[in-house]
C-alpha cells in the first residue's frame, strides 16, 4: 500500500464531509500494582494513566463511576486576533503570568506575545537547531518551577538527532539575547526528513512528556530500545522516572507513527493525537506500558495485544497536531484537514460525535492551548512551505468555546 507521509498534509484535495465520531467502548480496568515492562498496566499509576490520579486514587468501575458529559453540541467563536505575522510558528507555551512563548521551527528562534496587545518580542535564537523537512524548533514547555528555575525548555532537531533541552530565560536581558545556553536533558531522539514528533509538556505529576515520531522508519515505533515512535515521561533533568514501565528509561508508550498533541483532561488522564497513514488519524487514550499498534495496526482496528483509538479520522479530515482540554472536551487542531475539532468526553470515551469547526477559514491549524480561564490559544500554520499563507499569517486567535 502506498505510504501517506505527512507531507501529503500541503496537497490539496476535494475535503470528504466531516467524519461521524465513533464511540469508543471503554474498557473496564482496576488498579494493582506498578506497570510491567510488558505493557499492562498494573500500578497506582503516575499522572497519565487512566487508572489513577497523581495523588494515587482510583477510578471507580464503569458500573460504579458516572462520569459527568459536556453538551452534545458545543460552540467556537474566535473572538480576537492576538498578535499577526508569526513565521514558521510551532511550538506554543504561557508563562505564569499569561505571556505566550512562540517557536519558529525554520528560524529556530523563539518570541514573547503579550497576552494582552500582542506585542512580539524576541527572546532569542537557540544554539544547534538545524532546520529541514518537518525537524527544526518545535515544542516548547515551561518548567514548573519556573518562578525559582526561570527554565525554557524546547524539543529540537540537530544536525544528528532530535533532543530536548533547558534554557535560562532572563526577560531583563537585551532583546534577543534573553536566552541561557542550552542545557541539553535528552538527546538520541533519532531524527528524519518526516515524524519527528516534536511536542513537549509537563504533566499534574510535574513530569516532563515528550511525543516523538518514528522518522519514517516504520520498525523503530515497535523497538523499545529505541526513542522513535514513543511518548516519553522523564524527570524534569531528562532521567527515567520512579513509576515507568521499565525503570530504566524514559519509554512511557509505543507503537506510534508520529505523536503530535498532549493534553490532560480534569481527571488528570493523558490523551495524545497522532497522525496515521493512508487512512485514520488518531486520538488515544494513553496507559502506561501499552502498545498503541504502528506499523501492525492504524485507527481501529481491533487486533490484539494494541490499543484502539478512542476516536479517528479520515486523514483529509484531520492530520491532528496540538491538544487542548477545555470545558469537559479535548479541542485538536488540524493541519491537512483546516479545522478544529472538538472531542465532548465523558470519563474515558466520548460523549457524543466529535464536531467540527472553521474548516478552510484559518487554513492550517498547529497549536491549541488552554488559556486558564475557559478559551483556548488557537494559532495557524500557513507559512510552514505546506499552507498558502493569507495577509497576517501566521495568526494566534483567541477563542471562546463551550
Amino acid at each position: 500500500m502506498k505510504r501517506r507521509d505527512s507531507a501529503v498534509e500541503g496537497i490539496k484535495t476535494v475535503q470528504r464531509a466531516p467524519v461521524t465520531a465513533v464511540l469508543a467502548a471503554a474498557a473496564l480496568f482496576v488498579v494493582t500494582a506498578c506497570s510491567s515492562s510488558d505493557g499492562t498496566a498494573k500500578s497506582e499509576g503516575p499522572a497519565g494513566s487512566p487508572s489513577a490520579s497523581v495523588s494515587g486514587g482510583s477510578t471507580p468501575p464503569d458500573d460504579e463511576a458516572k462520569p459527568s458529559a459536556p453538551p452534545a453540541k458545543g460552540s467556537a467563536k474566535v473572538v480576537s486576533t492576538l498578535t499577526e505575522g508569526l513565521k514558521s510558528p510551532w511550538g506554543m507555551a504561557a508563562l505564569p503570568e499569561g505571556d505566550l512563548l512562540v517557536s519558529s521551527r525554520d528560524e529556530g528562534t523563539i518570541t514573547r506575545v503579550d497576552s494582552e496587545n500582542g506585542k512580539k518580542t524576541e527572546v532569542g535564537q537557540v544554539p544547534g537547531v538545524s532546520p529541514g523537512g518537518e525537524g527544526g524548533l518545535l515544542g516548547l514547555a515551561i518548567s514548573p518551577s519556573f518562578a525559582s528555575d526561570t527554565y525554557v525548555y524546547a524539543y529540537f532537531t540537530t544536525d544528528s538527532d532530535n533532543r530536548i533541552a533547558r534554557m535560562l530565560y532572563d526577560p531583563k536581558r537585551p532583546v534577543g539575547q534573553q536566552l541561557g545556553a542550552p542545557d541539553t536533558v535528552l538527546r538520541g531522539i533519532p531524527k528524519g526528513n518526516i515524524h519527528n514528533g516534536g511536542r513537549i509538556a509537563f504533566g499534574p505529576d510535574k513530569m516532563l512528556y515528550a511525543g516523538t515520531g518514528e522518522t519514517g522508519e516504520t520498525g523503530l515505533a515497535q523497538d523499545k530500545k529505541s526513542l522513535g515512535g514513543k511518548i516519553l515521561r522523564m524527570t524534569p533533568d531528562g532521567q527515567p522516572v520512579h513509576g515507568n514501565p521499565e525503570a530504566d528509561s524514559v519509554v512511557y508508550t509505543y507503537g506510534h507513527r508520529n505523536v503530535q498533541g498532549l493534553a490532560w483532561d480534569a481527571e488528570k488522564r493523558l490523551w495524545a493525537s497522532e497522525f496515521g497513514q493512508n487512512t485514520w488519524d488518531e486520538l488515544n487514550l494513553i496507559e502506561p506500558g501499552k502498545n498503541y499498534g504502528w506499523p501492525e495496526a492504524e485507527g481501529k482496528a481491533g487486533k490484539p495485544g494494541f490499543v484502539d483509538p478512542v476516536e479517528e479520522w479520515r486523514t483529509s479530515d484531520a492530520s491532528p497536531s496540538g491538544i487542548a482540554f477545555a470545558k469537559g472536551s479535548i479541542w485538536m487542531a488540524a493541519l491537512r484537514g483546516e479545522r478544529l475539532w472538538r472531542i465532548p468526553l465523558a470519563g474515558v470515551k466520548p460523549s457524543a460525535a466529535a464536531e467540527a469547526f472553521f474548516q478552510g477559514e484559518y487554513g492550517r491549524l498547529r497549536t491549541v492551548l488552554a488559556t486558564g480561564d475557559g478559551a483556548l490559544w488557537l494559532m495557524t500554520s500557513n507559512t510552514d512551505g505546506r499552507g498558502t499563507p493569507k495577509p497576517g499569517d501566521d495568526k494566534i486567535l483567541r477563542v471562546d468555546v463551550t
